[in-house]
């Protein structure tokens, strides 16, 4: 994922890519140029990033899956998803924020994850303020959609790209989130989030998903309109 960090192609040096940054696929199709990579990355640019997701429990595990990034490339997450959601109760935030000394014991010793003392408490200690959040706020949709950027002006090309790592609004995301007590929630952590969560659409000019995750997003009902003070439209 372009904003967290993404492993180099093996097909081809960037340098030989073209600035647009699209790559023709074996199917014909043209995608960004970092999926072209693995076919994880394939299949996840072409059925995940940027289509946009309400639901609770989805955006709760990409915030941990995020925070678990920290360091790596998305690859290594990516292979390790399954095993993530194993461990972490399928990211239900609810059973996560019960896990203790016992669990972190527990996911310390399992090798199908990434075995940070650090990260895996990170997790339970985000659920324990996801439901504070919750509580307050309604739901984490509700409170994370009002912080969606405006859309950026003109085409996005692979320079475009590579340079937007961060945001107004992906900076007031983490420092807000920071202030509640979440950790791993750095303002480039966060807009890889929004880029994967469809907060944005940052497909590039001429990829084939870039229409389908534009017109998903025309569809979707945003769970809130309300935008942090200093973040109007």
């Amino acid at each position: 994922m372009p904003a967290s960090g993404w492993e180099p192609l093996t097909i081809s040096p960037m340098s030989d890519l073209p600035q647009d940054g699209l790559l023709i696929g074996e199917d014909g199709l043209a995608r960004c140029w970092w999926a072209g990579s693995t076919p994880e990355y394939c299949a996840y640019h072409d059925t995940e990033w940027g289509f946009p997701v309400s639901d609770d429990v989805r955006l709760f595990e990409k915030l941990s899956l995020e925070g678990f990034q920290a360091g790596l490339s998305w690859l290594t997450i990516l292979r390790k998803r399954e095993a993530f959601r194993e461990a972490f109760a399928g990211f239900d935030y609810a059973h996560v924020a019960g896990f203790g000394e016992r669990d972190v014991k527990r996911l310390l010793g399992d090798a199908g994850i990434v075995r940070h003392r650090g990260k895996i408490e990170a997790v339970i200690n985000n659920a324990q303020r996801a439901l504070e959040l919750v509580e307050a706020e309604g739901s984490i949709a509700g409170y994370i959609w009002r912080f969606e950027p405006k859309p950026h002006p003109g085409r996005l090309d692979r320079a475009g790209l590579s340079e937007r790592t961060l945001t107004p609004e992906s900076v007031a995301l983490a420092k807000d989130l920071k202030r509640r007590g979440w950790r791993f929630v750095g303002p480039t952590t966060m807009y890889a989030f929004m880029q994967s969560m469809g907060l944005v659409n940052d497909h590039l000019h001429g990829c084939h998903t870039q229409a389908d995750v534009d017109s998903t997003r025309e569809r979707f009902e945003r769970p809130s309109s309300e935008r942090p003070p200093g973040l109007e439209r």
